[in-house]
Protein backbone atom coordinates (compact mmCIF):
# COMPACT_ATOMS: atom_id res chain seq x y z
CA UNK A 1 0.00 0.00 0.00
CA UNK A 2 2.88 2.03 0.63
CA UNK A 3 4.15 1.53 -2.80
CA UNK A 4 0.85 2.56 -4.53
CA UNK A 5 0.46 5.91 -2.04
CA UNK A 6 3.92 7.11 -3.14
CA UNK A 7 2.85 6.11 -6.97
CA UNK A 8 -0.44 8.65 -6.74
CA UNK A 9 1.74 10.82 -5.07
CA UNK A 10 3.95 11.25 -8.04
CA UNK A 11 0.86 10.69 -10.23
CA UNK A 12 -0.45 13.64 -8.46
CA UNK A 13 0.82 17.05 -9.86
CA UNK A 14 -0.59 15.70 -13.50
CA UNK A 15 -3.54 15.09 -12.28
CA UNK A 16 -3.91 18.78 -11.54
CA UNK A 17 -2.12 19.83 -14.69
CA UNK A 18 -5.00 17.64 -16.86
CA UNK A 19 -7.82 19.61 -15.19
CA UNK A 20 -6.36 22.80 -15.45
CA UNK A 21 -6.04 21.93 -18.97
CA UNK A 22 -9.32 21.16 -19.31
CA UNK A 23 -10.04 24.11 -17.72
CA UNK A 24 -8.13 26.19 -19.78
CA UNK A 25 -9.92 24.81 -23.02
CA UNK A 26 -13.53 24.87 -21.79
CA UNK A 27 -14.05 21.58 -20.95
CA UNK A 28 -13.88 21.19 -17.43
CA UNK A 29 -16.24 22.22 -15.01
CA UNK A 30 -15.80 25.17 -12.33
CA UNK A 31 -14.47 23.32 -9.00
CA UNK A 32 -13.28 20.19 -10.17
CA UNK A 33 -10.55 20.22 -8.64
CA UNK A 34 -11.98 21.46 -5.21
CA UNK A 35 -13.91 18.41 -5.73
CA UNK A 36 -11.49 15.83 -6.65
CA UNK A 37 -9.16 16.84 -3.65
CA UNK A 38 -12.35 17.13 -1.20
CA UNK A 39 -11.76 20.34 -0.47
CA UNK A 40 -15.33 21.49 -0.34
CA UNK A 41 -18.94 19.57 -0.17
CA UNK A 42 -19.79 17.30 2.90
CA UNK A 43 -22.86 16.44 5.27
CA UNK A 44 -23.65 15.44 8.54
CA UNK A 45 -26.41 13.06 7.73
CA UNK A 46 -24.29 10.12 6.84
CA UNK A 47 -25.42 9.40 3.74
CA UNK A 48 -25.12 6.44 1.61
CA UNK A 49 -22.05 6.07 -0.52
CA UNK A 50 -22.15 5.25 -3.81
CA UNK A 51 -19.65 5.12 -6.75
CA UNK A 52 -19.53 4.28 -10.40
CA UNK A 53 -17.33 4.91 -13.21
CA UNK A 54 -19.55 6.65 -15.41
CA UNK A 55 -22.84 7.08 -17.30
CA UNK A 56 -23.32 3.51 -18.08
CA UNK A 57 -22.44 2.36 -15.01
CA UNK A 58 -24.45 4.64 -12.63
CA UNK A 59 -27.38 4.53 -14.83
CA UNK A 60 -27.50 0.83 -14.59
CA UNK A 61 -27.56 1.02 -10.74
CA UNK A 62 -30.48 3.80 -10.82
CA UNK A 63 -32.72 0.93 -10.02
CA UNK A 64 -31.52 0.71 -6.92
CA UNK A 65 -31.05 3.57 -5.71
CA UNK A 66 -34.89 4.54 -6.28
CA UNK A 67 -35.32 0.73 -4.34
CA UNK A 68 -33.24 1.60 -1.29
CA UNK A 69 -34.53 5.25 -1.02
CA UNK A 70 -37.51 3.75 -1.31
CA UNK A 71 -37.09 1.72 1.59
CA UNK A 72 -35.34 4.03 3.90
CA UNK A 73 -37.20 7.26 4.06
CA UNK A 74 -34.70 8.94 6.28
CA UNK A 75 -31.79 7.73 4.11
CA UNK A 76 -29.84 10.00 1.77
CA UNK A 77 -27.75 8.84 -0.84
CA UNK A 78 -24.54 10.27 -2.30
CA UNK A 79 -23.52 9.90 -5.80
CA UNK A 80 -19.71 10.01 -6.90
CA UNK A 81 -18.79 9.36 -10.64
CA UNK A 82 -15.90 9.88 -12.27
CA UNK A 83 -16.44 12.86 -15.04
CA UNK A 84 -18.83 16.02 -14.92
CA UNK A 85 -20.98 14.39 -17.50
CA UNK A 86 -22.39 11.71 -15.36
CA UNK A 87 -22.12 14.01 -12.07
CA UNK A 88 -24.59 16.61 -14.56
CA UNK A 89 -26.67 13.28 -15.65
CA UNK A 90 -27.58 12.63 -12.09
CA UNK A 91 -28.40 15.91 -11.13
CA UNK A 92 -30.49 16.05 -14.08
CA UNK A 93 -33.08 12.85 -12.66
CA UNK A 94 -34.39 15.40 -10.11
CA UNK A 95 -34.12 11.85 -7.66
CA UNK A 96 -34.64 13.19 -3.86
CA UNK A 97 -32.51 13.24 -1.10
CA UNK A 98 -29.72 12.49 -3.55
CA UNK A 99 -26.28 14.48 -3.90
CA UNK A 100 -24.27 13.79 -6.62
CA UNK A 101 -20.58 14.95 -6.64
CA UNK A 102 -17.05 14.17 -8.64
CA UNK A 103 -15.30 10.88 -6.48
CA UNK A 104 -12.09 12.19 -4.89
CA UNK A 105 -9.06 10.97 -6.77
CA UNK A 106 -7.80 7.96 -4.99
CA UNK A 107 -4.79 9.51 -2.92
CA UNK A 108 -4.59 9.32 0.55
CA UNK A 109 -5.39 13.01 1.50
CA UNK A 110 -8.23 13.62 -0.57
CA UNK A 111 -9.92 10.27 0.55
CA UNK A 112 -9.51 11.05 4.12
CA UNK A 113 -10.74 14.51 3.43
CA UNK A 114 -13.78 13.00 1.68
CA UNK A 115 -14.73 10.43 4.02
CA UNK A 116 -14.42 13.32 7.12
CA UNK A 117 -16.42 15.43 4.94
CA UNK A 118 -19.22 13.16 4.21
CA UNK A 119 -19.27 10.84 6.79
CA UNK A 120 -20.58 7.89 4.51
CA UNK A 121 -22.88 4.98 6.81
CA UNK A 122 -21.50 2.67 3.67
CA UNK A 123 -19.50 2.50 0.39
CA UNK A 124 -21.33 0.53 -2.87
CA UNK A 125 -18.96 0.53 -5.50
CA UNK A 126 -19.99 -0.66 -8.90
CA UNK A 127 -18.38 -3.25 -10.86
CA UNK A 128 -14.81 -3.00 -11.28
CA UNK A 129 -14.10 0.38 -9.63
CA UNK A 130 -11.96 -1.14 -7.05
CA UNK A 131 -9.67 1.69 -5.88
CA UNK A 132 -7.31 0.37 -3.23
CA UNK A 133 -7.24 4.12 -1.28
CA UNK A 134 -10.81 4.18 -1.09
CA UNK A 135 -11.72 0.98 -0.01
CA UNK A 136 -8.39 0.70 2.92
CA UNK A 137 -9.45 4.17 4.53
CA UNK A 138 -13.31 3.08 4.58
CA UNK A 139 -11.84 0.01 6.22
CA UNK A 140 -10.02 1.62 8.51
CA UNK A 141 -12.73 3.83 9.74
CA UNK A 142 -15.15 1.19 10.16
CA UNK A 143 -17.18 1.82 7.23
CA UNK A 144 -18.65 -0.73 5.57
CA UNK A 145 -17.74 -1.61 1.78
CA UNK A 146 -19.83 -3.31 -1.02
CA UNK A 147 -19.46 -4.21 -4.28
CA UNK A 148 -22.44 -4.53 -6.32
CA UNK A 149 -22.34 -6.66 -10.19
CA UNK A 150 -18.55 -6.67 -9.83
CA UNK A 151 -16.63 -7.70 -12.40
CA UNK A 152 -12.73 -8.91 -12.96
CA UNK A 153 -11.65 -10.32 -16.74
CA UNK A 154 -9.38 -12.63 -17.55
CA UNK A 155 -7.05 -9.82 -18.64
CA UNK A 156 -7.61 -7.92 -15.70
CA UNK A 157 -7.05 -10.26 -13.30
CA UNK A 158 -3.91 -11.34 -15.43
CA UNK A 159 -2.09 -7.31 -14.86
CA UNK A 160 -3.03 -7.70 -11.18
CA UNK A 161 -0.81 -10.38 -11.01
CA UNK A 162 2.11 -9.08 -12.52
CA UNK A 163 1.91 -5.83 -11.57
CA UNK A 164 0.80 -6.01 -7.72
CA UNK A 165 -1.03 -9.08 -6.75
CA UNK A 166 -0.70 -8.35 -3.36
CA UNK A 167 -2.52 -5.35 -3.11
CA UNK A 168 -5.39 -6.88 -5.47
CA UNK A 169 -5.25 -9.27 -2.46
CA UNK A 170 -5.44 -6.90 0.47
CA UNK A 171 -7.99 -4.91 -1.23
CA UNK A 172 -10.16 -7.66 -1.80
CA UNK A 173 -9.63 -8.71 2.05
CA UNK A 174 -11.07 -5.35 2.95
CA UNK A 175 -14.62 -5.88 1.17
CA UNK A 176 -17.39 -6.82 3.43
CA UNK A 177 -19.41 -8.16 0.93
CA UNK A 178 -19.17 -8.62 -3.26
CA UNK A 179 -21.81 -9.53 -5.80
CA UNK A 180 -20.02 -10.67 -9.01
CA UNK A 181 -21.46 -10.25 -12.43
CA UNK A 182 -20.97 -13.71 -13.68
CA UNK A 183 -19.63 -17.04 -12.41
CA UNK A 184 -16.04 -16.38 -14.19
CA UNK A 185 -15.64 -13.05 -12.43
CA UNK A 186 -16.43 -14.77 -8.91
CA UNK A 187 -14.14 -17.19 -9.42
CA UNK A 188 -11.01 -15.12 -10.07
CA UNK A 189 -12.09 -13.02 -6.91
CA UNK A 190 -11.84 -15.85 -4.86
CA UNK A 191 -8.73 -16.85 -6.46
CA UNK A 192 -7.24 -12.85 -6.18
CA UNK A 193 -7.82 -13.19 -2.02
CA UNK A 194 -11.45 -12.64 -1.45
CA UNK A 195 -12.92 -14.33 1.26
CA UNK A 196 -15.00 -16.77 0.01
CA UNK A 197 -17.76 -16.35 2.80
CA UNK A 198 -18.32 -12.96 1.88
CA UNK A 199 -19.66 -13.98 -1.51
CA UNK A 200 -23.20 -12.76 -2.17
CA UNK A 201 -25.78 -14.01 -5.18
CA UNK A 202 -24.31 -13.14 -8.48
CA UNK A 203 -25.95 -9.72 -9.91
CA UNK A 204 -25.73 -7.89 -13.17
CA UNK A 205 -27.04 -4.66 -12.69
CA UNK A 206 -27.92 -3.81 -16.14
CA UNK A 207 -30.52 -6.52 -15.89
CA UNK A 208 -32.32 -4.61 -12.97
CA UNK A 209 -32.73 -1.36 -15.97
CA UNK A 210 -36.08 -0.22 -16.22
CA UNK A 211 -37.01 0.95 -19.76
CA UNK A 212 -37.66 4.19 -20.12
CA UNK A 213 -41.09 5.89 -21.43
CA UNK A 214 -39.78 7.89 -24.46
CA UNK A 215 -41.01 8.89 -27.30
CA UNK A 216 -38.83 9.30 -30.58
CA UNK A 217 -37.62 12.58 -31.06
CA UNK A 218 -38.53 13.14 -34.67
CA UNK A 219 -40.69 11.60 -36.95
CA UNK A 220 -38.92 8.31 -38.38
CA UNK A 221 -39.85 5.20 -40.58
CA UNK A 222 -41.63 2.00 -39.12
CA UNK A 223 -39.87 0.51 -36.40
CA UNK A 224 -38.92 -2.14 -38.52
CA UNK A 225 -37.56 -0.13 -40.62
CA UNK A 226 -34.78 1.33 -38.18
CA UNK A 227 -31.56 0.23 -37.29
CA UNK A 228 -29.45 1.10 -34.43
CA UNK A 229 -26.09 0.85 -34.18
CA UNK A 230 -25.65 0.97 -30.45
CA UNK A 231 -22.44 2.11 -28.53
CA UNK A 232 -19.83 1.49 -31.82
CA UNK A 233 -16.00 1.71 -31.66
CA UNK A 234 -13.23 2.08 -34.33
CA UNK A 235 -13.52 -0.54 -36.74
CA UNK A 236 -17.35 -1.14 -36.58
CA UNK A 237 -18.89 1.74 -38.17
CA UNK A 238 -17.48 0.20 -41.69
CA UNK A 239 -19.02 -2.77 -41.36
CA UNK A 240 -22.15 -1.91 -40.07
CA UNK A 241 -22.41 0.83 -43.04
CA UNK A 242 -21.22 -1.72 -45.26
CA UNK A 243 -23.88 -3.91 -44.37
CA UNK A 244 -26.70 -0.95 -43.94
CA UNK A 245 -26.10 -0.56 -47.29
CA UNK A 246 -26.61 -4.04 -48.03
CA UNK A 247 -30.24 -4.14 -46.53
CA UNK A 248 -31.38 -1.29 -47.49
CA UNK A 249 -34.35 -3.24 -49.62
CA UNK A 250 -35.55 -3.63 -45.53
CA UNK A 251 -33.90 -0.71 -43.82
CA UNK A 252 -34.47 2.90 -44.21
CA UNK A 253 -32.99 4.63 -41.55
CA UNK A 254 -29.63 3.71 -39.65
CA UNK A 255 -28.48 5.43 -36.21
CA UNK A 256 -25.22 5.01 -35.20
CA UNK A 257 -24.38 5.56 -31.60
CA UNK A 258 -20.97 6.01 -31.33
CA UNK A 259 -19.65 4.82 -27.74
CA UNK A 260 -17.65 8.22 -28.06
CA UNK A 261 -19.67 11.10 -29.64
CA UNK A 262 -16.49 12.72 -30.67
CA UNK A 263 -16.17 10.39 -33.42
CA UNK A 264 -19.46 11.63 -34.84
CA UNK A 265 -18.09 13.70 -37.53
CA UNK A 266 -15.65 10.79 -38.41
CA UNK A 267 -18.67 8.66 -38.48
CA UNK A 268 -20.21 11.06 -41.36
CA UNK A 269 -17.31 11.13 -43.22
CA UNK A 270 -17.38 7.55 -43.43
CA UNK A 271 -20.97 7.16 -44.55
CA UNK A 272 -20.42 10.04 -47.10
CA UNK A 273 -17.62 7.42 -48.56
CA UNK A 274 -19.87 5.08 -49.82
CA UNK A 275 -22.55 7.68 -51.06
CA UNK A 276 -24.60 7.98 -47.73
CA UNK A 277 -25.88 11.02 -46.52
CA UNK A 278 -25.51 11.33 -42.58
CA UNK A 279 -26.56 14.10 -40.28
CA UNK A 280 -25.54 14.73 -37.03
CA UNK A 281 -27.52 15.51 -33.64
CA UNK A 282 -24.94 17.33 -32.44
CA UNK A 283 -25.05 20.20 -34.74
CA UNK A 284 -28.62 19.81 -34.56
CA UNK A 285 -28.98 18.69 -38.00
CA UNK A 286 -32.55 17.77 -39.21
CA UNK A 287 -32.82 13.58 -39.79
CA UNK A 288 -33.58 14.24 -43.56
CA UNK A 289 -30.67 11.41 -44.03
CA UNK A 290 -30.51 7.74 -44.31
CA UNK A 291 -27.73 7.79 -41.53
CA UNK A 292 -28.34 9.50 -38.11
CA UNK A 293 -24.81 10.01 -35.96
CA UNK A 294 -26.52 10.21 -32.66
CA UNK A 295 -23.30 11.78 -31.33
CA UNK A 296 -24.60 12.40 -27.90
CA UNK A 297 -24.74 10.97 -24.43
CA UNK A 298 -27.56 10.28 -22.43
CA UNK A 299 -30.21 9.49 -24.88
CA UNK A 300 -29.92 5.49 -25.54
CA UNK A 301 -33.09 4.97 -24.33
CA UNK A 302 -34.47 7.26 -27.48
CA UNK A 303 -32.29 5.09 -29.85
CA UNK A 304 -33.59 1.81 -28.53
CA UNK A 305 -36.83 2.44 -28.48
CA UNK A 306 -36.64 4.22 -31.92
CA UNK A 307 -35.28 0.85 -34.06
CA UNK A 308 -36.88 -2.53 -34.35
CA UNK A 309 -32.89 -3.80 -34.60
CA UNK A 310 -29.69 -3.13 -32.68
CA UNK A 311 -26.35 -4.09 -33.27
CA UNK A 312 -24.47 -4.14 -30.38
CA UNK A 313 -21.29 -2.33 -30.14
CA UNK A 314 -17.83 -3.38 -29.01
CA UNK A 315 -18.76 -7.23 -30.22
CA UNK A 316 -16.71 -6.90 -33.44
CA UNK A 317 -14.09 -5.08 -32.22
CA UNK A 318 -12.68 -6.51 -29.05
CA UNK A 319 -14.07 -4.51 -26.84
CA UNK A 320 -16.02 -7.13 -24.85
CA UNK A 321 -19.63 -5.96 -25.59
CA UNK A 322 -21.97 -3.44 -24.43
CA UNK A 323 -25.38 -4.53 -22.61
CA UNK A 324 -28.18 -6.27 -24.71
CA UNK A 325 -30.44 -5.63 -21.52
CA UNK A 326 -31.27 -2.57 -22.51
CA UNK A 327 -32.32 -2.60 -26.32
CA UNK A 328 -33.71 -5.83 -25.09
CA UNK A 329 -35.96 -4.45 -22.58
CA UNK A 330 -37.43 -1.73 -25.19
CA UNK A 331 -37.99 -4.77 -27.88
CA UNK A 332 -35.09 -3.96 -30.16
CA UNK A 333 -34.13 -7.47 -32.14
CA UNK A 334 -30.44 -7.88 -30.92
CA UNK A 335 -27.48 -8.61 -33.48
CA UNK A 336 -24.10 -9.65 -31.83
CA UNK A 337 -20.71 -10.59 -32.72
CA UNK A 338 -17.99 -12.51 -31.50
CA UNK A 339 -16.22 -10.76 -28.92
CA UNK A 340 -18.40 -10.76 -25.59
CA UNK A 341 -16.80 -11.71 -22.66
CA UNK A 342 -18.61 -8.18 -20.55
CA UNK A 343 -21.53 -10.10 -20.54
CA UNK A 344 -20.85 -13.82 -21.71
CA UNK A 345 -23.49 -15.33 -19.57
CA UNK A 346 -26.35 -13.52 -20.94
CA UNK A 347 -25.09 -13.73 -24.48
CA UNK A 348 -24.85 -17.36 -24.83
CA UNK A 349 -27.96 -17.41 -22.83
CA UNK A 350 -29.56 -15.34 -25.57
CA UNK A 351 -27.69 -17.35 -28.55
CA UNK A 352 -29.01 -20.49 -27.21
CA UNK A 353 -32.95 -19.39 -26.99
CA UNK A 354 -32.61 -17.87 -30.05
CA UNK A 355 -33.17 -14.66 -28.69
CA UNK A 356 -30.14 -12.97 -30.80
CA UNK A 357 -28.22 -13.67 -33.87
CA UNK A 358 -24.55 -14.01 -33.54
CA UNK A 359 -22.29 -12.95 -36.70
CA UNK A 360 -18.77 -13.85 -36.90
CA UNK A 361 -17.73 -10.84 -39.05
CA UNK A 362 -18.41 -8.49 -41.42
CA UNK A 363 -19.38 -10.51 -44.39
CA UNK A 364 -21.82 -12.19 -42.12
CA UNK A 365 -23.04 -9.22 -40.50
CA UNK A 366 -24.14 -7.79 -43.93
CA UNK A 367 -25.75 -11.16 -45.17
CA UNK A 368 -27.82 -11.27 -41.91
CA UNK A 369 -29.36 -7.94 -42.58
CA UNK A 370 -30.03 -8.34 -45.87
CA UNK A 371 -32.61 -11.15 -44.94
CA UNK A 372 -33.46 -9.61 -41.15
CA UNK A 373 -37.28 -8.77 -42.16
CA UNK A 374 -40.16 -7.70 -39.96
CA UNK A 375 -41.30 -11.31 -39.03
CA UNK A 376 -37.74 -12.38 -38.05
CA UNK A 377 -37.09 -9.27 -35.66
CA UNK A 378 -40.71 -9.89 -33.95
CA UNK A 379 -39.64 -13.80 -33.73
CA UNK A 380 -36.34 -12.70 -31.87
CA UNK A 381 -37.65 -10.35 -29.45
CA UNK A 382 -40.54 -12.99 -28.61
CA UNK A 383 -37.68 -15.11 -27.60
CA UNK A 384 -36.27 -12.26 -25.47
CA UNK A 385 -39.17 -11.90 -23.57
CA UNK A 386 -39.16 -15.16 -22.31
CA UNK A 387 -36.00 -14.38 -20.36
CA UNK A 388 -35.84 -13.58 -16.69
CA UNK A 389 -35.89 -9.71 -16.50
CA UNK A 390 -35.52 -8.41 -13.16
CA UNK A 391 -32.61 -7.94 -10.45
CA UNK A 392 -33.50 -8.73 -7.06
CA UNK A 393 -32.25 -6.33 -5.26
CA UNK A 394 -33.19 -8.00 -1.63
CA UNK A 395 -29.53 -10.11 -1.00
CA UNK A 396 -27.91 -6.23 -1.45
CA UNK A 397 -30.55 -4.45 1.01
CA UNK A 398 -30.43 -7.54 3.32
CA UNK A 399 -26.13 -7.11 3.37
CA UNK A 400 -26.52 -3.47 3.75
CA UNK A 401 -28.28 -3.88 6.55
CA UNK A 402 -26.77 -6.09 8.55
CA UNK A 403 -23.43 -4.89 7.68
CA UNK A 404 -24.24 -0.67 8.82
CA UNK A 405 -26.08 -1.78 12.03
CA UNK A 406 -23.11 -3.23 13.42
CA UNK A 407 -22.01 -1.56 16.70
Amino acid sequence: MTFYRLILMLLLPFLLMGAGWRRLRGRAVGGEIAERLALRGGSRDRPLWLHGASNGEITSARWLVEEILARDPSLRILISCNNPTARQMVRGWGIPRTEAVLAPWDTLGATRRFLARWQPRALLVLENELWPERIASCAAGGIPVLAIGARLSEGSARNWRRVAPALLRRTLARIDWLSAQDEESERRFVAAGLPRERLGPRLVLKAGVRPAAVEPPFPAPPRARCLLAASTHEGEDEPVLDAFLAARHLFDLLVIAPRHPRRGPEIAGLASARGLRASLRSRGEPPDAPVYVADTLGEMALWYRLCGTTFIGGTLAPRGGHTPFEPMEAGSALIHGPSVHNFAEIFATLDRMGAALFVAGPVELAATLADLGPEQQEALTAAARRLPRSADPEPILSALARLTSRP
